[in-house]
């Protein structure tokens, strides 16, 4: 286990959430029953908005990439966790366990900044929607998706430079169930202090433009919603970003409570917890908010169930 200034270990060990063998049981059959349905709903949300030409509407573009990173985020991330619940090794390799932290860091902030683009689409929507169509047209919401994808690549590229200058020589253990930054951190032998302020600032930098320019967004929709007259009128502009509300209020607050704090109030049990639910419990929540609360998602699979139904009877 110990090793003596050697930057780049072979190997790491996952500690994973528990080592009760029952409870691993009871975790591995939960975890999967979770990521099949994270599997299919989101799937599902990429292919209905993609078949039903109702759905290709910004509104529905953004959808279909957030499906898309829910489903490479899950992905990154449960499918390893599964095999170490059920295997007594529970190695990562040094480049498998970076790996996985690139991506995990590269689809989070990219997210984030979904999540404000989504947010300013209903700002649009709801405020100027005479101008919607002119404002939101498909150029700019291409840009957008790109310029999302772009700062995730560069936070992804800032988080793993920092990383990559660390040391490990005492222990190659990570107390958490996949790699995540504090964990890894905590490992290092030498000071991590600098990389570690650098590494606050630009995730605290992607929370917060992004959370800023999510409730920027809510404030004046809901100033906008306040000055309707009709209660139908209130209450059909609210439903337009109800969905969207509850998916950033849980993703948000998930994602602050393990992050924006100092490395040295990290709590073991906690902080899983917390891991568990955006890494795994959230990809799932996502279709199912957007779908269970949107006439429009259950109207469009009913359409393509249907049209599937047509094509089966003519042949």
């Amino acid at each position: 286990m110990g090793r003596k200034n050697n930057t780049h270990v072979p190997d790491f060990i996952l500690m994973g959430l528990t080592d009760s063998e029952e409870i691993q049981l009871v975790l591995f059959m939960l975890f999967l029953l979770i990521y099949l349905v994270t599997l299919l709903g989101n799937a599902g949300m990429i292919l209905i908005t993609h078949l039903d030409l109702q759905l290709h509407t910004p509104m529905y573009f953004f959808l279909r990439h957030l499906s898309f990173l829910d489903l490479s985020y899950s992905t990154v991330i449960t499918p390893k966790t599964l095999q170490n619940l059920l295997t007594s090794t529970k190695y990562i390799s040094y480049t498998s366990c970076f790996t996985q932290m690139s991506f995990f860091v590269f689809l989070g902030a990219t997210e984030c900044f979904l999540l404000s683009s989504m947010a300013y689409d209903r700002y649009v929507a709801i405020c100027n929607p005479l101008h919607y169509p002119v404002v939101m047209s498909a150029r700019f919401c291409s840009h957008l998706i790109f310029g999302s994808y772009m700062i995730g690549f560069v936070d992804s590229f800032v988080n793993g430079l920092c990383m990559s200058r660390l040391h490990f020589c005492n222990s190659n253990v990570i107390h958490h169930f996949f790699c995540d930054t504090t964990p890894v951190l905590a490992l290092s032998c030498t000071d991590t202090h600098d990389i570690e302020i650098m590494i606050f600032i630009v995730a605290g930098s992607t929370l917060m433009v992004s959370l800023i320019t999510i409730s920027v967004s809510y404030v004046s929709i809901l100033s906008t919603i306040l000055k309707i007259t009709s209660t139908s009128g209130k209450k059909k502009a609210f439903s337009t970003c109800a969905s969207h509300l509850l998916g950033v209020a849980i993703f948000y607050g998930t994602m602050i409570f393990t992050y924006l704090k100092p490395s040295k109030s990290y709590s073991l049990g906690k902080d899983q917890v917390a891991s568990v639910f955006y890494t795994i419990v959230i990809p799932m929540l996502n279709p199912l908010i957007y779908s269970l609360r949107n006439k429009e998602v259950k109207n469009a699979l009913l359409r393509v169930m249907r049209k599937g139904e047509g094509s089966g009877q003519l042949k």
